[in-house]
């Protein structure tokens, strides 16, 4: 009887030795999967931030390229209206320097009734008009193109395209009171 009650004994001691290393082997289980779970919840919180940042330095970037978009939208707009500001200024100092030049001046309702009046005088008159215009005109041109000629050969070839613009305008007056004269004469 003593072997037997000595048998169940070892047996029941080996029996809660296994129940024991079950119970730690559950144990370790259990906090090994908690720790599974928090760093995958630690890990998905870190993601989750970075994701926030990440569109946030997205949007302060998309926000900063419309300001910039905007701004040289801005600088375009003032840089095109001054252009077309100084464009404006230049014809309008064109068309006076032209007024200026021309010896018909500008074609009015006014100057056209004078013109008209002028028609019903004698052939002759205006024959002899349209010649002598011919003639100061011819003169004018000639004197122009001596005097031009004589100052280019003495300036610069930037000075001499200078001068050819600016005296273009009146060249083209000259050109404009001739066929004035011509069809005053027809």
């Amino acid at each position: 009887t003593l072997r037997t009650e000595e048998r169940q004994r070892l047996a029941r001691e080996r029996r809660e030795e296994r129940e024991r290393q079950h119970a730690a082997r559950e144990t370790q289980i259990l906090e090994k999967e908690r720790k599974a779970k928090l760093q995958y919840e630690k890990q998905l919180e870190e993601r989750q931030r970075k994701l926030k940042e990440q569109k946030q330095r997205e949007e302060q970037r998309r926000a900063a390229v419309e300001e910039k978009r905007k701004q040289k939208i801005e600088e375009e707009k003032e840089r095109y209206e001054a252009v077309m500001h100084r464009s404006m200024e230049r014809s309008q100092r064109l068309e006076t320097r032209q007024k200026r030049w021309s010896w018909g001046g500008s074609i009015t309702p006014d100057s056209e009734s004078k013109t008209a009046s002028k028609r019903s005088t004698s052939t002759a008159n205006l024959k002899q008009a349209d010649a002598a215009m011919n003639k100061r005109l011819s003169s004018s041109a000639a004197l122009i193109n001596a005097s031009d000629r004589t100052r280019r050969s003495q300036l610069s070839p930037l000075d001499s395209s200078v001068i050819s613009r600016l005296l273009a305008p009146t060249q083209a007056s000259l050109a404009r009171s001739k066929s004035a004269a011509t069809l005053s004469a027809g």
